[in-house]
């Protein structure tokens, strides 16, 4: 609900009117996205108490709709970043790709260049009123490290997830996207000792991960499948987005998000696949992200032809790897 400000409670005639968007298109309502997190909790300021009872009601309020996941992320300032969100492919479509040498040292020029290659839509975590005062912003975040997000985190844990275990609605954590820091500004959703940390602040399935293949994938060190398969195990990742990347030089610094193929990424998806199906996964997948193809002039990252292109493939990989295991 890109209307509603960060921090505001999402109202239930809100999401009736949404669900009946979702429902009318034939689709269940079960999943949402971007239900943002204010930076006064993230940076722990006092102010913090009375987003968190904000963020309750609307955790209550969803679950009134039949909503069973919410994916969300912890990351300070910037919710992703790319250095270009139509870089040209061989194949004559674009995609958004990093590349770091890329990065200006001023983050109110890597915002002008975010906001220009936006086409007019409206990015998750990217919301002009909030990012007018980035320089703030950057201020608020000045004594902030990893250490002191994670508590801040818990804190967030401890006065949410009593109401998410009564009116079973679980929480998905998405990766840092790229997975290190930039900017100076701290990362703890990066790989598996990060995921490890983050579900011992709360014991709890409702505390749980979007593991997003991509991102975590970005950080070549990753081993993406044994990660789903650990944690699907442990009953932690009720949502997976399963995109791909590529590698664009030796070092793998540098990446664009490609078509969600194996073979034309840098990810095996096949073994991301196998390991959920030999795991038996029933939670929510999704493709995610990708290229625009055919002409499409859309949102960037966000093409619907590719997207569904990747639909139909992990489909497939799917009854492929199901049918193996008999």
């Amino acid at each position: 609900m890109y209307d509603v400000p960060v921090g505001d409670v999402w109202l239930k005639d809100q999401i009736a009117h949404l669900k009946q968007e979702v429902t009318d298109a034939g689709l269940g309502f079960e999943v949402v996205e971007s239900v943002n997190i204010h930076d006064d909790i993230k940076i722990g300021l006092p102010t913090r108490d009375q987003y968190i009872e904000n963020y309750k009601q609307t955790i209550k309020n969803l679950s009134e709709y039949g909503v069973k996941v919410i994916c969300y992320n912890f990351m300070p300032v910037f919710d992703w970043l790319r250095t270009d969100l139509s870089y040209q492919l061989s194949d004559g479509s674009n995609a958004m790709a990093y590349q770091p040498q890329m990065l200006t040292d001023d983050p109110n020029e890597m915002i002008k260049q975010i906001m220009s290659g936006s086409k007019g839509f409206a990015m998750p975590g990217w919301e002009p009123e909030r990012l007018a005062h980035i320089q703030q912003l950057f201020a608020k975040y000045r004594d902030v490290d990893s250490q002191k997000l994670l508590e801040n985190l818990k804190y967030f844990f401890d006065g949410i997830m009593p109401t998410c275990e009564k009116y079973d609605v679980r929480m998905a954590m998405h990766p840092d996207d790229p997975p290190f820091p930039l900017f100076g500004l701290p990362r703890i959703y990066k790989n598996r000792e990060d995921m490890l940390k983050i579900e011992q602040l709360y014991e709890s399935r409702y505390n749980g991960f979007t593991i997003c293949t991509g991102s975590l994938g970005e950080n070549p060190k990753n081993d993406v499948p044994a990660i789903i398969r650990e944690f699907v195990k442990k009953d932690r990742a009720p949502f997976i987005h399963a995109r791909n990347i590529r590698f664009m030089n030796p070092e793998k610094t540098e990446f664009h998000e490609s078509d969600h193929l194996s073979a034309d990424g840098s990810i095996d998806m096949y073994e991301v696949i196998r390991a959920l199906a030999d795991n038996d996964y029933d939670g929510y997948i999704r493709p995610d992200h990708g290229r625009n193809i055919w002409g499409e002039n859309g949102r960037p990252g966000y093409g619907l032809y590719d997207r569904a292109l990747g639909i139909a493939y992990l489909n497939g990989l799917w009854e492929a790897c199901m049918k193996a295991k008999k």
